[in-house]
Formats: C-alpha cells, sequence, structure tokens
C-alpha cells in the first residue's frame, strides 16, 4: 500500500499505471453563486459543533432512516423516488454531482443533497453500513497502481547525489514500515505484522537496495529509471519461476518499489500514525488490507471498484468501518487532504461541505450514540419475538481478536468462524500449533459457548500465495476453492482438521465444511476426518470424539440435493452470499452488477425452503449465516421462511434483536406461501415491506 497526502495546493500527481480517467462533474444551472466555498477560511472540524486547529477529523454515526427527525434537512438524498436504494433495485450514476441552493433539478437514480447556501459536491457510490454509518475526516489517498516514470539521464557530476537520494529515500521507506509496525497493536494477527516484516526484508535485499544504485553509476540515469529498470528486470525473473508461491512475490516487489517510488518522485507520505481518524480512498483494497488500515484506526474507506457482498466489504462491516464501494472516479475527483463526509447508509461521500452541513452530521453522532447506548440495555435480553417464539442470534467472526465484539453484542455462540486469514499474506503455511492457538484463544474467550469453525475458503476474492492456481483461473469463483482445494491439498486440510479437533477438547466446537457439492465430497471429507479422530485418539490426545459436523450449503446444487447432505452431517447453514451469486449469476464483488444481487428473488427464497424443508424432514438443525441474517430489512423474510437460527456480523447483532422483538413469528409465517409463490421480484420486495410493518 502506499498512502500521500500532498498539500492542498493542487498539483499534478504522479502517473499512475491504475489510475482512471476523471469524470466531469455534472453541472446545474445555478453553479454561479455567491462563493461560499467551504475550504476557504472555513475552520475545520474536531468534534461535534466545534472548530479544530489542526482539522482532526471525526466519527459520525448515521441512523436508520425511520429515526430521524422528519423536520432536518434531508429530503430524497441517497435515493430514487420509489425510496429504493443505490445497488438493491436502481443502478446509480457514479458521479460527482454539485448541487446549488434552491434548485429543483434532480440528480440520476442516484440520490440529491440539498443545500440552502453554497453547494455541495456529491460522490454515489454502494454504502457498506457497519453500524457507524458516517464518517468525517481528511482524504488519504492509498495508490495500487505502479507509479511509472520516464527515462531522465544525468550530469556527471550529480550522480553521487543521485546515490545519496536513493539510499535516502530506501531508509525513508523502512521508517514508514517500522512506524507503521510499532503503531498496530500487539494483539494484531501475525500475518498482518509478518507482512510488514517481509516488506521491511525486502528493503534490505541488495537487489533492492544496491542494484538501482550500480545502474545510476553505470548507466548515469536518474534513481526513479534506474528503480523502475531493476523492478522490471526482477518481475521478469518472478514470472519465469516454476515454484508458483513464488511466482506471487512480485506483489510484495511492487508494494515495496511503489513506496520507494513515491518518496522519489515527491509524494509526501503520510505519516502512521495521521492514518487514524482518515477517510481512505483507493481503486480497491484486499481483504489484508482492510484489516491493517482497521487496526491503523482509518475512520471510513473509499473504494472505486467492488460492492456491498464483496469479502473486502463484508470484512469492513465486521469490522465496523463505514465504506462506500463502487464510487468510480474517486481517486481522481476527491484530493487528498481535503475533509469529506463518508454516509455508508446512503452510499455517497461528499465534499465542499460547509459548516452547517458539517454540523448536520456531526448532530447525527450524538443520537446514534444514544441508539447504540439504548440497544446495550437489549444485550442479555433474549431474541424473542412478541408470540414468544425464541430465536438464536450467533456471531460471524473473522479472527480470533473479534471475541470482544462478539461478547459486547450478546451473542449465544458463534455460527461462523472463517479461517482464512490465517492463511494469507504469509511466507509458509500455518503449522498445527498456529491453528491451535488461534482457535482456543475463541473458544475459551467464549466460555462454553458454542464456536462453529469453517474449514478454510480460499479462492475466489480470498487469495492465497501458497495457492495462486485458485485465483488464476479464468473464474476463480467457480474454480479450485473451499473444499475443492482441500480434497486436493489433503495435507493442509488434516493439519487444520487436527487442530480443530484438538480444540473441542476444551470446549462446544462445531466443524462446518464450505461450497459442497457432490455427496462424494462429503463422503471423502468425513473419511479424512475419522480418521483424524482414530489417529489422535490412538495417540492419546485429548479431543471431542463426537464433535458435531456440519456442512454449509451455498450452491444450488447442493440446496437442491439438501435432503442428502441432511442425512450426512449433524447440522447444515444456509451461506446466502454465494447461494445468491450461483444462483443469479451474479459476480458478488462486481459493482457493475450490484443491482442485480437480490436476495428475495424468487430463486432464492425457493432454494433456502427447500434447505429448511429437508433438514426439517431429517430433524436436523439448520441456520443462516450470510450478510441476508442480519440485514434488517431481510429479517421478516428469513423468520417467514422458518428459520430460528441466525448468525451475523456482531455490529448487527442487537439491531437485529430489537427488529425481532418487535415481529409476530405467527404472522410472518402465514405469509411464507405468498412470498415463495409470488414470481414479481417487485411485488415480493414490497410484500416484505408490508412484513416488516405488520
Amino acid at each position: 500500500m502506499t498512502v500521500s497526502t500532498p498539500s492542498r495546493a493542487r498539483r499534478p500527481r504522479a502517473v499512475s499505471a491504475a489510475s482512471t480517467p476523471p469524470f466531469k462533474p455534472t453541472t446545474t444551472a445555478d453553479e454561479d453563486l455567491p462563493d461560499h466555498h467551504p475550504q476557504q477560511a472555513r475552520p475545520a472540524r474536531t468534534g461535534c459543533g466545534e472548530a479544530g486547529e489542526h482539522g482532526q477529523p471525526v466519527r459520525c454515526g448515521s441512523l436508520p432512516r425511520e429515526r430521524r427527525d422528519p423536520g432536518e434537512r434531508e429530503e430524497h438524498y441517497g435515493r430514487d423516488d420509489a425510496g429504493r436504494q443505490p445497488g438493491h433495485a436502481a443502478h446509480p450514476d457514479h458521479r460527482r454531482h454539485r448541487r446549488g441552493a434552491g434548485t429543483g433539478s434532480a440528480l440520476p437514480a442516484g440520490g440529491s443533497w440539498l443545500r440552502r447556501n453554497g453547494v455541495t459536491l456529491v460522490l454515489q457510490g454502494i454504502g457498506v453500513d457497519a453500524g457507524i454509518g458516517t464518517a468525517i475526516g481528511r482524504v488519504v489517498m492509498l495508490a495500487r497502481g505502479n507509479i511509472q516514470v520516464e527515462p531522465r539521464m544525468l550530469d556527471h557530476g550529480d550522480v553521487e547525489q543521485e546515490v545519496k537520494r536513493f539510499l535516502h529515500a530506501v531508509e525513508e521507506a523502512a521508517a514508514q514500515l517500522r512506524k507503521i509496525r510499532q503503531q498496530i497493536p500487539k494483539e494484531t494477527p501475525a500475518d498482518i505484522l509478518e507482512f510488514i516484516d517481509t516488506h521491511l526484508l525486502m528493503l534490505e535485499d541488495k537487489a533492492i537496495s544496491e542494484a538501482p544504485v550500480q545502474l545510476i553509476r553505470e548507466e548515469g540515469c536518474s534513481a526513479e529509471w534506474a528503480l523502475q529498470l531493476r523492478r522490471n528486470q526482477m518481475i521478469k525473473v518472478f514470472e519465469e519461476m516454476e515454484d508458483a508461491y513464488l511466482r506471487t512475490r512480485r506483489d510484495d516487489l511492487d508494494h515495496v518499489v511503489n513506496r520507494i517510488m513515491g518518496i522519489l518522485v515527491g509524494e509526501r507520505k503520510q505519516d502512521p500514525w495521521d492514518i487514524e481518524g482518515h477517510i481512505i480512498v483507493s481503486e480497491d483494497l484486499t481483504p489484508a488490507d482492510t484489516i491493517m488500515l482497521h487496526h491503523q484506526g482509518a475512520a471510513g474507506l473509499v473504494t472505486e471498484f467492488g460492492s456491498p457482498m464483496s469479502h473486502t466489504a463484508i470484512l469492513a462491516r465486521s469490522l465496523g468501518i463505514p465504506a462506500v464501494v463502487g464510487a468510480h472516479g474517486a481517486t481522481t475527483l476527491l484530493e487528498p487532504g481535503e475533509t469529506v463526509v463518508l454516509d455508508a447508509g446512503n452510499g455517497a461521500v461528499l465534499c465542499e461541505c460547509d459548516a452547517s452541513t458539517l454540523d448536520f452530521f456531526c448532530h447525527q453522532i450524538q443520537r446514534e450514540q444514544a441508539h447504540r447506548h439504548s440497544l446495550q440495555a437489549l444485550r442479555h435480553a433474549p431474541a424473542i419475538t412478541r408470540d414468544g417464539e425464541q430465536i438464536t442470534l450467533w456471531a460471524n467472526i473473522e479472527l480470533p481478536e473479534d471475541i470482544a465484539t462478539v461478547r459486547e453484542s450478546g451473542a449465544l455462540g458463534i455460527g461462523l468462524y472463517r479461517t482464512e486469514f490465517l492463511y494469507m499474506n504469509r511466507e509458509r503455511l500455518p503449522d498445527e500449533e498456529e491453528h491451535l492457538e488461534a482457535y482456543l484463544k475463541v473458544v475459551r474467550g467464549l466460555e462454553g459457548l458454542p464456536v462453529t469453525i469453517r474449514t478454510l475458503d480460499l479462492g475466489a476474492d480470498k487469495p492465497c500465495a501458497h495457492h495462486p492456481e485458485s485465483t488464476a483461473c479464468i473464474n476463480p469463483a467457480l474454480g479450485l476453492r473451499a473444499i475443492r482445494l482441500c480434497l486436493k491439498e489433503t495435507a493442509i486440510f488434516r493439519t487444520q482438521i487436527r487442530a480443530i479437533l484438538r480444540a473441542s477438547a476444551e470446549g462446544d466446537v462445531r466443524l462446518m465444511l464450505p461450497l459442497l457439492t457432490n455427496v462424494w465430497e462429503a463422503q471423502h471429507a468425513r473419511a479424512i476426518i475419522d480418521d483424524e479422530i482414530h489417529n489422535l485418539q490412538g495417540a492419546g490426545v485429548p479431543i471431542d470424539p463426537d464433535i458435531p459436523i456440519g456442512a454449509m450449503l451455498e450452491t444450488p446444487a447442493a440446496a437442491i440435493t439438501a435432503e442428502h447432505f441432511a442425512r450426512l452431517f449433524d447440522f447444515l447453514s444456509i451461506g446466502t452470499n454465494d447461494l445468491i451469486q450461483y444462483t443469479l449469476a451474479v459476480d458478488r464483488s462486481d459493482d457493475s452488477v450490484a443491482h442485480l444481487y437480490d436476495p428475495v428473488h424468487p430463486a432464492v427464497l425457493q432454494l433456502i425452503d427447500h434447505i429448511v424443508q429437508a433438514c426439517r424432514e431429517q430433524e436436523k438443525p439448520v441456520s443462516i449465516c450470510g450478510e441476508m441474517a442480519g440485514d434488517p430489512r431481510y429479517l421478516p423474510v428469513v423468520l417467514a421462511l422458518g428459520l430460528k437460527t441466525l448468525s451475523m456480523q456482531p455490529s448487527a447483532l442487537l439491531e437485529a434483536k430489537q427488529r425481532i422483538r418487535g415481529l409476530y413469528w405467527w404472522k410472518l409465517r402465514r405469509h411464507s406461501a405468498r412470498l415463495l409463490q409470488d414470481d414479481d421480484p417487485m411485488q415480493i420486495q414490497r410484500q416484505v415491506a408490508q412484513l416488516g410493518e405488520e
């Protein structure tokens, strides 16, 4: 990652190979208003109603629309005339819109923001509301593309000075990484720290620190050109390597070279502590980037690409970071260092806001804090409907460190522990003891509550350097991933299985297999598990030999044949994120088709119902663990289909509990037949809205 915040004096940026041509702002007839430009002598905000000398950003919390005061200045911002949110039933025009006071013009179906005085620019995307829906802060650009430079030759007398300049840039790059490492909390996962350590080691390598010096002296070229030539040479070597893992290290090389190059071309690198409270803007972010930025205290994320259902977006939601994804042109339309408002609830980024607009958003933090405080009263209350039906709420987690938020949410267990991050951004595969250490942190932290550990689901949007073939195919979502990878690389699978079995001796552990499509896959996986149970018992290692083993059903094939899986396993879980993607042939990480990703499409509802019915017939427990489970809009549908165990992001749990306590189970169940019989998605949407109001 490369971050930069040039001074407010706007200057040309270094050319990036991944740059996107800027969009021209949409203008209105009243653009020639009296000058109330907010960046002229406007005090920066440090809190609600306070002006700060150094422009420290604040984070505000946006409230669901129904709790907002109808007297506020907001009109149809973030929704079209039908009240639909971008990315669900309307496809927004991703541009930076300029609105003036008193205009009657409307924006394309992405929404509008109306001001009494001056202008506000709105960049529309798709929101990822993490419970904390709004952030205010200065923009920090995170460059993903490679910085390209032109060849430049030196005068003979300038060579040694150029060598000193290059070596200083290398030292500065190392200093930046060391500061980042010092700033990240001790409890940060080892793989993130290892990611930084790898880059530090690469900076010490002679291939990077000395080879460009030789080129400067022998060829008389600039430091930038010498570094680029050396990078190109090394990339060629990486690509010719037979070892697939080593070939993937070119990404680390690009990270390191771009950091040095940014210093050489004059980009002012953001000090690591300056990321705290700021809005990170990038073309895209990897899950590892997202975790690192979270630990550095980023207030919000804006990306040009991605959708609300991409793994990075799901991770941001889990970590409690508000985000706007699919905001095309963000890296060219937003300026490093300018103050923006990120409104995840409406999928928009507002810039050039005046003081009254900032006051409006700062006022929301007080209401959000009050609402979140009121939800804490439900922490130990049961999730029970108004007619007395008990609903079990579990949490989804990504990392052992998430157990603190699980406890705060009042979850009754963990319905999905994603284990992929043990494998990402590492020099080597995790061994059995590393697995066990991570699992025991969670099991012991939950103090007897159930913990469902899903075996690794690498591939698609969760790459692993040790198995690049899982993401190198044309469509990695349909390639070698999840259980397919485990059954191909059984040594990796057995290592994880042994660790899960050993952890089961210390708590209520359940083992779950992802992405099954064939019965023979289930039989093969269970045979391996049974073999490891036998081996560990023979060695006298304490385990739970009767550990519950379940399957996550997330493909149409598995859903249609759910009765076979229900007979083979102790429990089933419905993974709606992938089930919707595969059923509707919609890439859930592609913002250009995000409007087609419909959790209440007739086909999706019928598949979910089929799984529930199969489990009921086999008397096997079933749960739902996709994002749909924690979305207040779809909770009535989930309950109407007969699901009573829901697993969701910890940040969504208390809101879901409050929603459940206001619903009638018998009324929802009465509507299930109508939901399943209707073949019109828009009619189903209307039924869903009505269910939530009853």
